[in-house]
């Protein structure tokens, strides 16, 4: 396969300021501390860390006809990703958000959905997608045209082909479950966040919510916690559950998109689901110490520094 990592989906220019208490009224002017710009999205901040731990990754979406797009197809360059699948929606904008962090590290955004909508993969385009060892699929609810069907059956053809699969959604809602089920079945990792999760099954008690994702056929669910930590549970009867890093938060953007690629980056590696945890929670900590995503990773060798020297909140 010519891919360790293939990440479809949503990727998105984010223009990011911090820190941001209100917006000023009228024509009014706020100071901030630092501003950045970023690669962001479920699909596009998964790809540029999975790319920083060493993975060779290709990236599969949309962006538009514009600088935005101009700009995030050249970011994903520095990083060697694989762009020959990206493509460029004529008639849409490039996903874009403007990311207002707050002191506590939350982050308001205002966003425009764009070509994340507009991209589609034919049935020719599926041999160079699949040529890949891990396929993610990141911002089911945001890929208009992908959304439906078309996700299920590449994931469907991926399992056919032996492709580990992971799946992520965005900011779920009760409706977007007649989206995600067809999906679960072909899916060996499902890692939505604790709102996400119980947006989609209508549950709020954690260990009912895994019960009910397990039983629609999905492999594992790895349920982020925010400061809590994580919650895992798989179909082998598996169960771990992990604190959160101590660490001092500065923007929470893009944290759930880079667990899910160091959790990929565990499962290249071969290691244990725990150990993918902890690779996952280490990459999603340090995301969270800098402004934009992905700021603060490095390199594999800093995540699993991070990993083994940074105290846990037990």
């Amino acid at each position: 396969m010519t891919f360790d990592y293939t990440s479809m989906g949503f990727h998105t220019f984010d223009a990011l300021c911090y820190p941001v208490s209100g917006l000023p009224e009228g024509g009014g002017t706020v100071f901030v501390d630092d501003f950045a710009l970023a690669i962001s999205g479920a699909a596009g901040a998964a790809a540029v860390v999975a790319a920083k731990h060493g993975l060779s990754v290709q990236a599969v979406g949309g962006v538009g006809p514009d600088l935005m797009g101009e700009w995030v197809l050249r970011r994903m360059a520095d990083f060697r990703i694989d762009t020959e699948m990206m493509q460029v929606c004529e008639g849409f904008h490039t996903s874009s958000s403007i990311v207002t962090t707050r002191p506590n590290g939350q982050r308001p955004a205002l966003h425009r959905k764009g070509a994340t909508g507009g991209f589609y993969i034919e049935d020719d385009q599926f041999d160079k997608v699949l040529d890949t060892r891990i396929l993610h699929i990141g911002g089911v609810g945001l890929m208009d045209r992908m959304d439906m069907g078309r996700n299920a059956e590449i994931l469907a053809e991926a399992k056919r082909r032996g492709c580990i699969t992971t799946l992520d959604v965005f900011a779920s809602t009760a409706e977007d479950l007649k989206l995600v089920k067809p999906l679960l079945e072909n899916t060996d990792y499902f890692m939505p966040s604790e709102e996400e999760a119980m947006a989609l099954s209508g549950l709020s008690d954690f260990e009912e919510i895994a019960c009910f994702l397990l039983d629609q056929g999905v492999g594992a669910v790895a349920m982020t916690l925010g400061g809590n930590g994580v919650m895992y549970r798989d179909r082998k009867g598996a169960k771990i559950d992990l604190p959160a890093f101590a660490i001092d938060v500065v923007c929470t953007c893009g944290c759930g998109d880079c667990f899910n690629a160091g959790f990929a980056t565990g499962l290249h590696l071969g290691r244990s689901p725990e150990d993918c945890l902890r690779i996952a929670q280490a990459s999603s900590a340090q995301n969270a110490m800098g402004l934009g995503s992905q700021a603060v990773v490095a390199s594999l060798e800093a995540t699993l520094n991070f990993m083994e020297t940074t105290s846990m909140r037990w």
